[in-house]
């Protein structure tokens, strides 16, 4: 059932974002597709099957919930990793469907030893080491414990990978901080060595590092925003234009590699004429000074478009701004499509995306609403439905 509005999701870009990517970090490098937070808001679901489509065989997700939708979204042989929380019961059927998952204390490792001793399989682990993020990750004083707990269960344990996380990669006044991260990262792992085997990978590049710090990439690189067409920064994007031959900063010209898969649309429900003289919308924040001709669509703040765009946002109808009026609703948003001759009910309507020469992108609704890109994106509703489209 039709719902208001539709996400629309490019095969080709994805292609060509994922394309770019691998041509970036090279053969061997394996890219792990970070779809959490609902797969940065496009759909687990929806987007799972594409990037397998785009020969993506690896995923990261942030916990368990996220781990079971793509594994029934699944239609190749790929692997999921689990990067935070898993409850035991979870980590059972994580064990048991050949999972991996990430380790940053000794209770999780020694609660994974005796649940895969008890199913009969081996817990694949990522050891997550405490860099200097300060969030997540083994301490040195906890070093002693893993090594034992691995060296004693061999049969229960198998390190699959070793991994950190960057501070900030996305901002160059991190670099420091990150020099000593990969640095510390380089030395524990090293320690750490004797009980990993040929498959351990190493792993610590989000986007950001992935685009920017070449060294980061490693064996796999966790790749989340920038599949999705985004850059991680802006200053991550001037970054990129600087140490690609971008040193005249046209940054009017550059021609981006990387294009956005997702489309927001819905359509025009009403048309309606007001008077000068006449409030718009609840309250009385908008006294119409002249004739207006107005346009109603059926999205609102329920629907992930702002209520901070009152009087203050656009969308595109026939290719031209169309300014919000009035106090956005939580089901409705009023436009004023005045300047906009023959506008109609059921025409198409863009909130994010391209409409003839015209676009919204995800950063300048972004500006309009002063939230991150990623924020954004993870508000957009589930149950919007999303369409895969050439």
């Amino acid at each position: 059932m039709y719902q208001g509005s539709v996400i629309e999701l490019s095969q080709s870009a994805l292609r060509g974002n994922l394309s770019y990517i691998r041509q970036l970090v090279g053969e061997g490098v394996i890219i792990s597709s970070v779809v959490k937070g609902n797969a940065y808001g496009h759909g687990i679901e929806q987007f799972v099957p594409m990037a397998e489509r785009e020969n993506i065989r690896h995923f990261s997700v942030a916990n368990a919930s996220e781990a079971q939708r793509v594994h029934a979204s699944l239609t190749r042989d790929s692997h999921i990793m689990i990067l935070g929380d898993i409850d035991e019961e979870s980590l059972a059927w994580a064990i048991e469907k050949g999972l991996s998952f990430w380790v940053f204390n000794p209770a999780r490792l020694e609660l994974a030893q005796a649940l895969a001793h008890k199913i009969g399989r081996p817990a694949l682990v990522h050891l997550e080491i405490e860099t200097g993020l300060n969030r997540t990750g083994l301490e040195s004083y906890h070093l002693p414990r893993v090594v034992e707990l691995v060296e004693t269960h061999p049969e229960d344990i198998s390190v699959v990978g070793v991994c950190s996380h960057f501070a900030g990669a996305e901002s160059v006044a991190n670099y420091l901080r990150m020099e000593h991260q990969f640095t510390e990262f380089q030395r524990i792992s090293q320690e750490l060595s004797p009980i990993f085997s040929h498959r351990t990978l190493r792993h610590m590049a989000c986007s950001a590092a992935t685009l920017n710090w070449p060294k980061s990439r490693m064996d796999l690189v966790r790749v989340g925003i920038a599949q999705f067409g985004f850059w991680p920064s802006e200053e991550t994007r001037i970054q990129f234009l600087l140490k690609n031959g971008q040193q005249n900063m046209d940054l009017i010209h550059f021609k981006d590699p990387l294009k956005r898969i997702l489309k927001w649309k819905t359509r025009v429900m009403d048309i309606k004429e007001v008077s000068p003289g006449e409030f718009i919308s609840y309250g009385n924040s908008y006294l119409a000074k002249r004739h207006h001709r107005i346009a109603t669509i059926p999205v609102g703040y329920y629907h992930g478009f702002p209520r901070r765009l009152s009087n203050y946002g656009y969308v595109l109808i026939r290719g031209k701004k169309a300014p919000v009026i009035g106090v956005v609703n939580m089901s409705v948003t009023i436009l004023d499509v005045t300047d906009i001759p023959g506008v109609a009910t059921g025409e198409e309507v863009v909130i994010i995306g391209k409409q003839k020469n015209a676009e919204i992108s995800v950063s300048s609704f972004s500006e309009q609403t002063s939230l991150l890109n990623y924020e954004v994106l993870v508000r957009l509703p589930g149950d919007i439905t999303r369409l895969k489209v050439r």
